[in-house]
């Protein structure tokens, strides 16, 4: 009986002990260590010292991070190593594989996965996923605090849905500790930092750049585009069937690359405009690749093949836009080519693949690049170049389109938005969902704006959510809107404008600091926009001017792309007081 006792008593201390380690932390204290080699990658290093911070911050714990492999549970590894292969029996990930896993075995909690960026975004995906934590912009970090943590049996993996994923907004420009944070992995200029980095696809319309007509066209106007019967020596098309623009352009973007090798994909792209050659030699070749990207195609070939003598590692990018957007017939990219596919002529209120007649031939096109091209690359449109301020509701195509984007095989989407300014239309929060839309679109985005509505915008958060479904409900079977709508159109009415006003100004009454008034001011700059724009002289009568004003000058706010502050300011003034 007393053996049997003594038995009991030590069972159920093993059990208390073991309960005792589930706990990452309690009432300030942990008994848990990160363990990370002294061989893991600058972003894994840095991956285990911000967990040891967030955890910190979260419960006041101090977790000790040690390089010694061998120190007993309770751990959490960052990283693959030799003691986590022991634990898991799996293999080593491929360097650049951004896919990750985080396990509970036993005691130890493991995370791991590239040593690029795939562990760090393991660790990253822990804290938003399991703590709460969130990066909303590169000023703002939400990070929940507890008392207590047990660690559940977690086992957890995810990969990325396309390879390459970035936008531009301006709120987040320059910003790599929150682009790492939010899988963000490329950007116009490569950056080498302590989170894996950033690669980038370099240039765009790039053509001109290396055949310019301030520098040739006196002497060699045969080099540019004939139009009309003349040669044009303005901003055009290049002579694409000359040979001489072919060698210019192996020898200038050969000699681009060794001066900036940092990075992957290098554009040689058509110029911005639809001014293409239309001599005979030019007319040839596209009718026998069947049209304006078949010419491209073929140029562009000539060029990837040089490249690839000397950089087998680089690829050559082209653009798939407007006049060239139509895949060619009887030619195919090389293997070192991208191809990247634009689509500004869409419709932006319904996704691509739900039957809307405006996307219809773009369909048509992604699908036909998809099976031509070795490497797609898309360009998408996410703000309203017209009216960077004025409500364009498009969350709800983001997701889907960029599932179709990646079903039709695309490496990577660009999502082109407001790259000029602050104080686009939900710029932020867009910003937010996009990267993580870009990363699994199969999130309800819904959910995702609730989630960065309710952590950013505080007491204000209800009216905030309120104004985001009155903007939704704008969004109609039968309506259709571009990238380039203005205060007139359809979608917008004058009862919109004062529903807004009313909601936005319970928001602005919720708001308790300075901070939060700002935040929601910024949101009111879109239904004030669209009242200014549509009354003019009203607008300067009931103050509604005045206010836009100030704030556009307050968030240094363009109101539409290549339109400077000044002459706009100059030219409402002018029109509302005739």
């Amino acid at each position: 009986m007393k053996a049997k006792l003594i038995s009991t008593l030590i069972l159920l201390l093993c059990v208390a002990q073991a309960k005792a380690a589930d706990w990452l932390f309690r009432d300030g204290k942990s008994d848990y260590r990160i363990v990370v080699s002294s061989q893991a990658s600058p972003s894994e290093q840095t991956a285990a010292k911000e967990l040891q911070q967030y955890i910190e911050q979260m419960s006041g714990a101090r977790l000790p991070i040690t390089n010694d492999l061998n120190v007993p549970a309770p751990r959490i590894i960052v990283g693959y190593n030799a003691r986590l292969a022991l634990l898991t029996g799996t293999e080593k990930p491929e360097n650049d594989d951004e896919g990750f896993t985080y396990r509970k075995v036993g005691r130890d909690l493991l995370i791991w996965g590239g040593a690029q960026r795939g562990t760090m975004y393991g660790v990253f995906t822990l804290l938003e996923r399991e703590f709460g934590i969130h990066w909303f912009t590169p000023q703002c970090t939400v990070v929940p605090r507890y008392n207590r943590w047990r660690l559940q049996q977690l086992d957890h993996s995810e990969r990325p849905f396309v390879g390459y994923r970035y936008s531009d907004y301006f709120v987040v420009s320059n910003a790599p500790t929150w682009s790492a944070h939010n899988h963000e992995n490329m950007k116009w200029g490569p950056t080498e930092n302590a989170y894996g980095n950033i690669e980038a696809y370099w240039g765009a319309h790039t053509m001109g750049r290396f055949v310019p007509t301030r520098e040739f066209f006196d002497t060699h106007p045969e080099y540019f585009c004939l139009r009309d019967g003349k040669r044009y020596g303005g901003y055009g098309q290049l002579c694409l069937s000359n040979p001489e623009v072919l060698e210019i352009c192996k020898t200038r973007l050969l000699e681009f690359i060794r001066q900036h090798p940092g990075y992957r994909i290098y554009s040689l792209s058509q110029n911005d405009n639809f001014l293409f050659c239309q001599c005979e030699r030019c007319k040839a070749i596209e009718d026998q690749y069947g049209g304006h990207s078949g010419i491209i195609v073929w140029f562009v070939n000539q060029v990837a093949d040089a490249v690839r003598e000397e950089f087998p590692d680089k690829y050559i990018g082209t653009f798939a836009y407007q006049y060239s957007r139509r895949p060619p017939t009887g030619i195919k990219p090389r293997e070192n080519v991208v191809i990247r596919l634009c689509s500004i002529e869409c419709c932006f209120a319904h996704p691509l693949d739900a039957g809307c007649p405006q996307n219809e031939a773009f369909m048509r096109d992604l699908k036909g690049w998809s099976s031509l091209a070795p490497h797609l690359f898309i360009w998408n449109y996410i703000v309203d170049y017209a009216q960077y301020i004025a409500p364009w509701p498009n969350f709800q195509v983001l997701g889907p389109d960029i599932k179709i984007f990646g079903d039709n095989k695309a490496i990577g989407i660009y999502e082109e938005s407001q790259y000029q300014s602050a104080g686009a239309e939900f710029d932020q929060m867009k910003a937010w969902t996009v990267c993580h839309l870009l990363w699994n679109p199969r999130q309800d985005v819904d959910s995702l704006v609730s989630v960065f509505v309710g952590g950013y915008y505080g007491k204000a958060a209800p009216y905030i959510k309120e104004y985001y479904d009155l903007c939704r409900s704008l969004v109609k079977p039968d309506v259709h809107y571009g990238i380039y709508i203005r205060e007139n159109h359809e979608i917008y009415s004058d009862d919109f404008i004062q529903k807004a006003f009313l909601i936005l100004g319970k928001a602005r009454e919720a708001a308790d600091t300075e901070w939060l008034r700002e935040q929601v001011d910024r949101v009111r700059m879109q239904p004030l926009y669209l009242h200014c724009m549509r009354h003019k002289a009203a607008s300067l009568q009931d103050g509604t001017w005045q206010e836009l004003k100030g704030l556009m000058l307050k968030h240094k706010a363009m109101h539409r792309e290549s339109r400077n502050q000044a002459d706009f300011f100059r030219q409402f003034e002018a029109e509302a007081g005739k």
